[in-house]
């Protein structure tokens, strides 16, 4: 089985997972085609494209494939995957130059398109037609080459997407109004021209992109505002003492870096020479600046205030803090919700069923027009190319990723990190949130507050020696308390989970634990008058206690008001602790929570969530050890705060960076709003296409007389675009 285990997790490394931009992604069909094209391709275990970040996540084995494979078979689908690695201000320059071309194409279709509406609706003589025909031309095959070309590849790959309908129904028009202008007999007096419908087409369409382009740059700001936390450049100090200006990019763990007074930190490291007061509030969320001196921890993105320091790159690159944050932004960004993987299947379908709609539709007005008015081939094909251009998968597409990508980034902003979108649909459903005590409700660095029992020299020693071995909080603060103590050389020691540790020291045997411990080793225990609020510890050997320690953790100031904040929500709230009952009831009674347990262990606190769930109760567990990460993988809605154990942080959906529980809460509330608004796109944007492709096909011409022309079918889709973006974007006032 360990053999299996490890074979497994030697293939998982062989794995690496790469973000790529792409280009000509236009609806929701786009991003499922691509999505599909790369998950063909060998070596590939998963990919998730991002229709509105236009970018995709692949997972992939670098031994079958690469990078340039890749972009080969998406170039074959009709797209093009950016495989060099863009840094923020490219990527800008790259989003600002199809901006500008967006817009001069707009800008063209728009000029061209008034006179021709402006032409088609006034009594010219026989030269109208002429230039109709002549300035629709540069709209269709210029502004609107775009629509043509895809539509082309992606025939040439036995597919369609938005840019199908496109091309499908401005070809169909113009070439209508074409073959009518030359030949104006066939049809006699019903050889209407249409240039205008086509113009039209293009020209809402295109104004729809533009507008859908800014407004999808904006949903990316609270991204790039993190991203623009990372500096550019960095001082390294040489081995001759002399100073070299250097990339971020060039530095490596080892080097030696300068940081100045109001410079940023460049990695994360461990200060050699200097001191000085640094800016930790984007990781801390606290405005006062934090004293550093030799030994002092810093890291990528703060600022430093007065002082200059010289220290040791030790995290660089992707293994910095700030950049594991902005790479679960992305990665949460990225991921799909469940909501929205139906709307992947009803993408899946959504173009060939509107082909099909539009195909029946002209067959239908063929065969069944007694309507007086347009002739018969006239009001099939109008029916046809307004289905055709009403029926855009673009608002579905949005729905859901740009509502994603807002939130998500806003929550980062406010110090909270999504590791996917499935956590937020848990968030919105939670009733229960069980919370562990330590570094949770706690600050989380306990110290000792008394002793009792007299020891010798070499006894202080031996609890230093075990305590230093140890992983548990509470062995820092025996640490703590004893630093001007040598610790002892232990000889054999062994951790034993929820009880203590033990070791032994020239023979014996000693221990440190809990009273449940010391219990079941038939140990005699002093009296202590020591209150409930206190954590006790006992330091034995094999025959006695020698000492016994008392150990307070103080509750953070904001967990009284989270706990309020809990209840407002309607949530029940649960503490697990591995304190003792006594010590539990005294801090639950503090905080004002009814239902608690002390003397947990580990594997209880994950049986005690499946009870909750299995009473039918949605569990978040809120934890920051080692000890919570099997509670936190059981929950439905898993919690860890930033300072805790990167086991911890791994397990969890989500991360409170600034480790404050009262940002819990908000976090929750957060999820809910993002939710509601995903479900409000898609509301509008199934009800946009429930409506008015019945209306585009004629449906109700025959009783109330009411149908849509194409420009108008345009202008429809390119609003339900643009109104589902800009309702995503009132989620950045969050």
């Amino acid at each position: 089985m360990l053999e299996e285990i490890l074979r497994g997790k030697k293939k998982i490394k062989k794995m690496i997972t790469k973000r790529f931009s792409i280009e000509g992604l236009h609806c929701a069909n786009c991003a499922l085609r691509a999505e599909k094209v790369l998950n063909k391709q060998p070596g590939v275990a998963a990919a998730v494209c991002n229709f509105a970040a236009a970018e995709v996540q692949v997972k992939y084995d670098p031994k079958a494939t690469n990078a340039e494979q890749l972009a080969a078979a998406i170039d074959q689908a009709g797209y093009r995957l950016i495989i060099t690695q863009q840094n923020e201000a490219e990527t800008e320059t790259r989003q600002r130059s199809e901006y500008h071309t967006a817009r001069r194409n707009a800008v063209i279709a728009v000029l061209l398109s008034v006179i021709v509406t402006y032409l088609s609706m006034t009594d010219g003589g026989a030269w109208r037609g002429w230039v109709l025909w002549l300035l629709a031309t540069p709209v269709v095959f210029v502004a609107g080459r775009q629509f043509f070309r895809n539509a082309l590849r992606q025939a040439r790959q036995g597919a369609a997407d938005m840019d199908t309908l496109v091309a499908l129904s401005t070809g169909i028009s113009y070439s209508f109004s074409v073959f009518n202008l030359l030949f104006p007999e066939v049809l006699g007096r019903d050889a209407h021209l249409y240039f205008d419908s086509s113009c039209g087409v293009i020209t809402f369409i295109l104004i729809g992109r533009l507008l859908e382009a800014r407004a999808k740059y904006g949903t990316a700001a609270s991204l790039r505002k993190l991203m623009g936390l990372r500096p550019q450049e960095t001082i390294r100090l040489k081995a001759d003492g002399t100073q070299e200006s250097i990339k971020i990019a060039e530095v490596r763990s080892g080097d030696v870096l300068v940081v100045r007074p109001g410079e940023k930190v460049p990695v994360d490291g461990t200060i050699t020479a200097g001191s000085s007061y640094v800016d930790e509030s984007l990781l801390s969320g606290e405005p006062v600046p934090v004293e550093k001196q030799v030994g002092s921890k810093v890291f990528e993105g703060t600022i430093n205030q007065k002082g200059s320091f010289n220290f040791r790159a030790e995290s660089v690159g992707n293994a910095t803090i700030l950049a594991r944050i902005i790479a679960l932004v992305q990665e949460a960004q990225n991921s799909k919700a469940p909501i929205r993987r139906l709307v992947d299947k009803v993408a899946g379908v959504f173009v060939p069923t509107v082909m099909l709609i539009a195909l029946i539709s002209f067959v239908a007005w063929l065969l069944f027009d007694n309507i007086p008015g347009d002739s018969v081939l006239t009001r099939a094909l109008l029916s046809a190319v307004t289905v055709l251009v009403v029926a855009c998968p673009c608002a579905l597409g949005l729905a859901t990723p740009t509502a994603l990508m807002v939130g998500i980034g806003r929550a980062a902003e406010k110090g909270i990190l999504v590791k996917d979108a499935e956590a937020l649909e848990r968030a919105k459903s939670i009733d229960t949130i069980v919370l562990d005590k330590t570094g949770t409700i706690t600050e989380g660095r306990p110290d000792v507050e008394a002793v009792q029992g007299a020891m010798t020299a070499e006894q202080k020693r031996i609890l230093v020696g075990l305590e230093q071995k140890s992983e548990h909080p509470l062995a820092d603060a025996v640490v703590r308390h004893f630093a001007d103590v040598e610790a002892a050389e232990i000889e054999v020691f062994q951790s034993r989970t929820g009880m203590g540790v033990e070791g032994a020291y020239q023979g014996q045997t000693y221990r440190v634990g809990n009273r449940k411990w010391m219990e079941e080793l038939n140990l005699a225990l002093p009296a202590t008058d020591f209150s409930a609020e206190y954590t006790v510890i006992y330091f034995a050997d094999a025959e006695r206690v020698i000492a016994v320690l008392a150990i307070a953790d103080r509750i953070k100031p904001t967990s009284v008001a989270a706990v309020k904040a809990f209840r407002r929500e309607g949530l029940a709230v649960h503490l697990l602790t591995g304190d003792s009952e006594r010590a539990a009831a005294a801090l639950a009674q503090r905080l004002g929570i009814e239902t608690f347990r002390g003397g947990v262990l580990p594997a209880d606190k994950a049986t005690y969530v499946k009870q909750l769930q299995a009473a039918g109760r949605r569990v978040a567990m809120v934890g920051d050890g080692i000890n919570d990460s099997a509670a936190l993988a059981a929950a439905d809605l898993s919690i860890a705060m930033g300072r805790g154990s990167d086991v911890a942080m791994d397990v969890a959906q989500m991360t409170i960076i600034r480790s404050d529980l009262s940002q819990i809460p908000a976090a929750i509330r957060l999820s809910r709003r993002i939710v509601r608004v995903i479900r409000e796109n898609l509301f509008w944007a199934f009800i946009y296409n429930l409506c008015l492709i019945p209306l585009a096909a004629g449906v109700l011409i025959p009783a109330f007389g009411l149908s849509l022309s194409p420009s108008l079918a345009a202008a429809a889709m390119a609003l339900s675009s643009v109104s589902v973006v800009a309702n995503s974007l009132r989620l950045r006032r969050a």
